[in-house]
């Protein structure tokens, strides 16, 4: 299972059990063992790789306790404090992940709610913990941009000398991401007055700044709609589907693809939405596990996005049903029989991952 697999698949645990979560040590029960041992490949019963109640007394303070300690390689790599699920994250609660990250060999220290996950360096000074995390990761609002970084914490592919390498850039990155996320929901007015500046030539007076923080809010609206618009393009109109050279099909089955795709052809009022498409690619990205991305394509209609193998309507791998307030990913068993299963996320298509492979499978 892929990491960003094993991410989901941990998101989908959180999103279903988050509110029954009252108490720190349920937080780590249920998510954050799950996190060091699911995504990041630890084992969290061997007291060689992951030691809970870590204790390294630091000056006056004896006997306190950091949740988690990960070893690799025999060297202690990274430490954990966790927070009960929900309750916010910040300074005030990493006092003792400062304290021990300064007494210990640890490069990477993980503050964690079970849901949010930040990860601190020792960017500013050495061997003295940042109060500003490098990487956040949100499992409920995953930025697949930030999984390979969280690949280089595994055990399998630990590479702390990449990780802290990149880490003044994301940190930065993430925060000017940040700043910018804030500005396009409610933009503030030096904001208004920097882009105003650019296409307006009079003074910027109160009747001005006013009349463009309306126009601003709706050409930044505007822009993400289109940069939507061209994502969906892209990912509609810029595949080619080869001749894959599969078994010929008999005059019936010849008759029946025709028809379909004539049908299909014809179809009028068809609305391809962003969402299915991603769904669509959820699909493909499980599917090419088994044969080549390229042979995985998708046919929408009125009623559903249909995923078929080499674009053939007798090899349907699975649909989509996103056209209304439930969601239904539909699958097919070995007598191509479709059954629909409710989803409330797309990341939830994950968990569907053995059965979209298999049927896949069984028409090789």
């Amino acid at each position: 299972m892929e990491i960003s697999e094993r991410l989901a698949s941990l998101a989908t645990k959180v999103r279903q059990q988050k509110a029954a979560i009252q108490t720190e040590e349920a937080t780590k029960n249920a998510f954050v063992m799950p996190f060091i041992s699911l995504v990041l490949g630890y084992d969290v019963f061997n007291p060689n790789e992951v030691i809970p109640e870590f204790t390294a007394d630091v000056g006056t303070k004896k006997g306190e306790k950091i949740d988690y300690a990960i070893v690799k390689d025999r060297e202690l790599q990274m430490l954990i404090e966790a927070k009960t699920v929900g309750s916010p994250l910040n300074l005030n609660h990493a006092s003792q992940l400062f304290r021990y990250f300064a007494t210990t060999n640890a490069r990477i220290a993980i503050l964690t709610n079970g849901q949010h996950f930040h990860f601190f360096t020792d960017l500013d000074r050495p061997n003295r913990m940042d109060e500003k995390p490098f990487l956040q990761l949100d499992l409920l609002d995953l930025d697949e941009t930030l999984i390979p970084e969280v690949q280089k914490l595994t055990k399998d592919a630990f590479d702390l000398d990449s990780v802290v390498s990149a880490a003044e850039e994301l940190k930065y990155i993430g925060a000017l991401k940040r700043a910018l996320a804030v500005q396009f929901r409610e933009p503030d007015d030096e904001w208004i007055k920097a882009l105003t500046n650019r296409v307006y030539d009079g003074a910027f007076t109160q009747k001005v700044k006013e009349q463009f923080r309306v126009l601003v809010a709706k050409a930044m609206k505007q822009f993400l709609a289109d940069q939507v618009n061209d994502r969906l393009k892209a990912a509609l109109g810029g595949q080619a589907y080869p001749d894959m050279g599969t078994s010929p099909l008999t005059g019936a089955e010849a008759a029946e693809e025709s028809v379909a795709e004539a049908k299909h052809a014809d179809e009028r009022g068809i609305e391809t939405t962003l969402e299915e498409v991603e769904g669509y690619q959820i699909v493909r990205a499980i599917a090419c596990s088994e044969v080549s991305p390229t042979r995985i394509v998708h046919r929408d209609t009125k009623s559903y996005m249909g995923v078929l193998l080499d674009d053939n309507n007798r090899k349907p791998i699975a649909r989509l049903h996103f056209n209304t307030g439930q969601k239904y990913l539909g699958l097919f068993d070995e007598n191509k029989v479709e059954t629909r299963h409710s989803i409330t996320t797309l990341d939830e298509i994950y968990e569907h991952a053995e059965h979209i492979r298999k049927t896949v499978h069984n028409y090789l």
